[in-house]
């Protein structure tokens, strides 16, 4: 009989390890449950404690809003200030570099010909009638020109910003220098 009872003892441990894991699983999905249902209770009161009263939050949100507009509206017309400064300058620029066209073409008629110095006066018209449309035009309506040029033509506009970009690191770079 000892004999009978060891065999069954070794086979009732071996047999108990396999349901040992599925009762572990059990186990814990069973917990996992009730302390789940107690986290978003727990949560719920959390925020309600810290949730200001319905009135307070749409006075709060209300202020928000209009704070951002505000700042909007100011970035907006800083924005537009700063566009309408920087119209002006590019404009005289531009005006300078057609004087400078129409200076040069003098000397042009004399040392290459007086055909490459019409070249040069017909340039310095073409600077300066594009330095009197941009006088002409407001800020809004050259973003817009911009805009339709980029989307008609974006590979050019991509080159001439990359050479714009190019001429302005020169510049800075060239300015850093002598400083």
């Amino acid at each position: 009989m000892a004999e009978t009872a060891k065999p069954k003892a070794a086979a009732k441990p071996a047999a108990k390890p396999k349901a040992a894991p599925k009762k572990t699983t059990a186990k814990p999905a069973a917990t996992a449950k009730p302390a789940a249902a107690k986290k978003p209770v727990a949560t719920t009161k959390a925020i309600a404690k810290a949730a200001p009263p319905k009135g307070k939050t749409e006075n709060v949100t209300a202020k928000v809003k209009s704070d951002m507009n505000d700042f909007k509206a100011k970035a907006a017309g800083s924005a537009k200030a700063a566009a309408e400064k920087g119209k002006e300058r590019a404009t005289e620029a531009v005006g300078s570099i057609g004087k400078l066209i129409r200076d040069s073409a003098a000397t042009i008629d004399e040392n290459v010909g007086k055909q490459y110095g019409d070249y040069a006066r017909g340039a310095a018209d073409a600077v300066d009638g594009f330095a009197s449309k941009l006088d002409a035009k407001d800020v809004d309506a050259l973003a817009e020109d911009a805009r339709q040029f980029v989307r008609k033509s974006p590979a050019v506009a991509i080159g001439a910003a990359a050479a714009v970009g190019f001429v302005l690191a020169r510049l800075f770079r060239s300015g850093s220098d002598n400083t």
